[in-house]
C-alpha cells in the first residue's frame, strides 16, 4: 500500500457514474492513502496542539497548516529566548558556570532556529594595534556599530516590529573618538586610519546609530576588561543587571 501516496500526488477529480473504472480506483486509492495519513498525523499530536490547527479534510492541507503553526511558534520562541538572554540576573545563589551554561543553552536553542548568536555578545581583544587612544577607541566604536546593525536587523527580521526608526545608542569615554564619529571632517593625526573604519560616521550620517559621551566612571564594559576597586566594581556588576542587588556580592 502507498501510504504516503496522497501526499506525492495531487487530489483525483471526484468519479461520478460516467467514470471509468481505472478512475475510480485511482480515487479510491488516494482517498484511502489521504484518511490514513491525516489518521496518523493527527494521533501523533497531542490535543493541545490540534486545537490550534485548522481542520481539513486534505493530508497536504492538514501538514501545510503544521508547518505554519510551528513557524510562528518558532518566531515566538526566539523572540522569548532573546528577551530572556538579555534580561536574565545572576541571583548569587546558584554557580556562575550554571549561569553560564543557561545563557550557552538559549544561544544553542536560538542556534538550531537558524539564529545564530553574534560575536558582538562577546569580549575580545581588538584585532590591530591602535597608534592612539582616539584610534583605539574608534576602531571599538566601528565595532560596537556592526554589532548594532546586527541586532538591529535581527530584532527586525524577527517580524515583532516593523521597523526600528531611532538610531541605537552607542556610549564612548573618549571625547575625541566621539567627536570623530559625529562629524564628517578628517585631520592629520586620522588620515592613517583604515578606510573600512570611516563606515561608523556613514552610520551616524543616516542615523542608524548615534555615538555619546559618557564618563569613565559610568563606563559598564571596564567591568571586563580592566582592574576596579571593590566598590567600582559592584556598583558596575548591579548595573549591568547580573545580579539583583549589591546584597548578592561580599567583596572586601
Amino acid at each position: 500500500m502507498d501510504l504516503d501516496y496522497a501526499l506525492r500526488e495531487p487530489a483525483p477529480t471526484k468519479p461520478n457514474v460516467t467514470s471509468s473504472k481505472e478512475h475510480m480506483a485511482l480515487y479510491e486509492k488516494w482517498e484511502r492513502s489521504n484518511r490514513l495519513s491525516l489518521m496518523i498525523m493527527k494521533g501523533s499530536i497531542t490535543l493541545a496542539i490540534q486545537g490550534a490547527i485548522p481542520v481539513s479534510e486534505s493530508a497536504v492541507s492538514y501538514m501545510k497548516s503544521i508547518e505554519e503553526q510551528f513557524i510562528g511558534t518558532s518566531k515566538s520562541l526566539a523572540s522569548t529566548l532573546m528577551i530572556k538572554m538579555m534580561t536574565m540576573k545572576y541571583d548569587g545563589l546558584s554557580g556562575v558556570r550554571e549561569h553560564i551554561l543557561k545563557m550557552n543553552d538559549m544561544a544553542s536553542q536560538l542556534k538550531g532556529m537558524d539564529m545564530e548568536i553574534s560575536e558582538g555578545f562577546l569580549s575580545h581583544k581588538q584585532t590591530l594595534t591602535a597608534s592612539s587612544t582616539m584610534e583605539a577607541e574608534f576602531i571599538a566604536c566601528y565595532e560596537a556599530t556592526c554589532h548594532a546593525v546586527w541586532l538591529k536587523n535581527f530584532i527586525s527580521g524577527l517580524q515583532l516590529v516593523d521597523s526600528i526608526s531611532k538610531p541605537l545608542q552607542i556610549y564612548c569615554d573618549n571625547d575625541a573618538a566621539v567627536r570623530f564619529s559625529n562629524n564628517n571632517k578628517t585631520s592629520g593625526g586620522s588620515k592613517h586610519i583604515h578606510i573600512k573604519y570611516l563606515v561608523v560616521k556613514e552610520r551616524v550620517l543616516n542615523q542608524t546609530v548615534f555615538i555619546s559621551h559618557i564618563g569613565t566612571t559610568l563606563m559598564l564594559v571596564d567591568l571586563l576588561t580592566k582592574g576596579l576597586t571593590p566598590k567600582l566594581f559592584q556598583e558596575h556588576v548591579a548595573r549591568m543587571g547580573l545580579v539583583e542587588s549589591l546584597s548578592c556580592l561580599d567583596l572586601k
